[in-house]
């Protein structure tokens, strides 16, 4: 092969390899699933309740990964759901969350996850009734846990039980589902405030903790407090 032709076969070669950094760069390292606001016209440290409505579902199938269990969040607003994590709520506020849970049970590997924590009055609500601890070790009936390790929030979500014909279509809008509800105070300091779900629920990646748990957008994401 000729000087000139082999110079042109590595400028091909060095920009193929460019174009596909680019692409990881891009689609995968700078790619961020939105943030949605609560708490629009609340004035920080108020005390106010803001309402944050989330869902956590068996599947996806809005996104490349349509076997990875996944939260979404409903825009105040539109009231839409959205295939997102992240979420902000004024400094000092009272966040009122309700989560509906459609997946199915997952043993905890640590039943401390099963105990309620960090919650206004020490409990959360399961269909309207008030619970400090969803025993995953005595029945199958706990989904995933909303954790906010830094805050000691920890609470359990209920399942509709291990015989229910779960939602296969995300997000979900109808089918069984248990509705958790608990009130927590937003810290008054302004910062991104790491969650995650503490069930091993990454089906196909080592101990259960790959995959969806690590990824922002589906068990994991971030509470970010704004002054």
């Amino acid at each position: 092969m000729s000087l000139p032709a082999r110079v042109g076969t590595l400028i091909v070669a060095f920009l193929a390899v460019a174009a596909g950094i680019a692409f990881l760069v891009v689609n995968y390292l700078l790619a961020s699933p939105s943030t949605v606001a609560f708490g629009a016209g609340v004035a920080p440290d108020s005390g106010r309740v803001v309402n944050v409505v989330m869902q956590e579902d068996p599947q996806n199938t809005v996104s490349t990964h349509p076997d990875w269990v996944s939260y979404f969040i409903q825009d105040p607003t539109t009231h839409q759901w959205l295939h997102t994590t992240l979420f902000s709520v004024p400094a000092g506020t009272r966040v009122h969350m309700t989560i509906f849970g459609y997946d199915g049970c997952t043993p905890l590997r640590n039943n401390f996850w099963s105990k309620v924590s960090g919650t206004i009055g020490g409990v959360a609500f399961e269909d309207g009734t008030p619970v400090s601890k969803i025993n995953s070790w005595d029945g199958c009936n706990v989904g995933h846990t909303f954790s906010i390790p830094s805050l000691d929030v920890n609470v359990p979500m209920g399942s509709p039980g291990l015989t229910a014909t779960l939602c296969s279509t995300s997000p979900c809008t109808s089918g069984p589902h248990k509705t958790m509800t608990f009130s927590f105070l937003a810290p008054r300091t302004a910062g991104d405030y790491f969650w995650q779900c503490r069930v091993p629920c990454g089906g196909g990646f080592i101990d259960g903790f790959g995959g969806p748990m690590q990824t922002f957008g589906f068990m994991t994401g971030n509470m970010v407090v704004v002054s």
